[in-house]
């Protein structure tokens, strides 16, 4: 069974950014496989990681509800659409991109849903390690069959708002049909120091801080230059704190 690390917090708080430097920590750090998920709506990860992504599975999910007499003749729907699911799987040297993409247009998908998510529970067998970089909603998560995750990261940048969400998904999680082993907090683009009103939000919310991420200049001109983040350099501030936090992650989990 994978190890679950999920990534969750409100949009532009970097989540995707610490998702592609936790991504390049295994790819440089680990050789147990890793499967990386973008659950979030927006799909930024694969280019944040230097990939491009020509289809995701919600296409697959769109294009056979308006259209789901075109299976080949002869083949099982199931076997179709579990065909569509290893096309969209991007392989990668050291680790493979999945990527969920737009959310569902109106209808029912329940049956398309289902095959979907067994596939994915399936697939997941065939690594150590799974990465889901999720929206605020964690619609993906809570669709999993298996329905665990290991280690929840919530991110914030710092700024109340960004805390006060973490906080909301934070207990939202009672009514997901999750079981959350442990959770931390991540802190993106910190100060050298967290103030006192930051600090006391954050006791407040019951959420350990496991990763402060500097203000990394270099982030921002790999972004400026489209460069995957894969390619940073190890002293690199942010680098250097996901480092060091997936070091005390890995021990938190296993």
């Amino acid at each position: 069974m994978s190890k679950v690390i999920a990534m969750a917090g409100k949009g532009g708080v970097g989540k995707t950014t610490v998702s592609a430097l936790v991504t390049r920590y295994f790819t440089k750090h680990q050789k147990d496989p890793l499967l990386a998920i973008d659950a979030d709506p927006n799909s930024n990860l694969g280019e944040t990681l230097g990939l491009n992504i020509d289809k995701t599975v919600g296409d697959i999910r769109e294009d056979f509800m308006k259209n789901p007499q075109g299976v080949p003749s002869g083949m099982d729907k199931i076997v179709y659409l579990e065909m569509l699911m290893n096309q969209v799987l991007i392989e990668q040297k050291t680790f493979d991109l999945l990527v969920m993409g737009r959310q569902e247009g109106q209808g029912c998908y329940c049956m398309v849903n289902n095959i979907l998510n067994r596939f994915s529970d399936e697939l997941e067998k065939n690594y150590s390690y799974l990465l889901v970089d999720n929206e605020a909603g964690m619609e993906h998560l809570s669709r999993r069959t298996s329905g665990k995750v290991d280690i929840l990261l919530l991110v914030t940048d710092y700024a109340l708002r960004g805390l006060r969400a973490v906080g909301r998904i934070n207990e939202m999680l009672g009514d997901l049909k999750l079981e959350v082993r442990q959770k931390g907090l991540i802190v993106n683009r910190a100060p050298e120091t967290l103030s006192k009103a930051f600090l006391d939000e954050v006791e407040s919310i019951g959420v350990p801080i496991v990763c402060i991420i500097p203000e990394d200049k270099n982030l921002l001109e790999f972004d400026m230059e489209r460069r995957s983040i894969l390619e940073m350099e190890e002293d690199s501030p942010a680098v250097v704190a996901v480092h060091q936090m997936m070091e005390k992650v890995k021990e938190m989990i296993e």
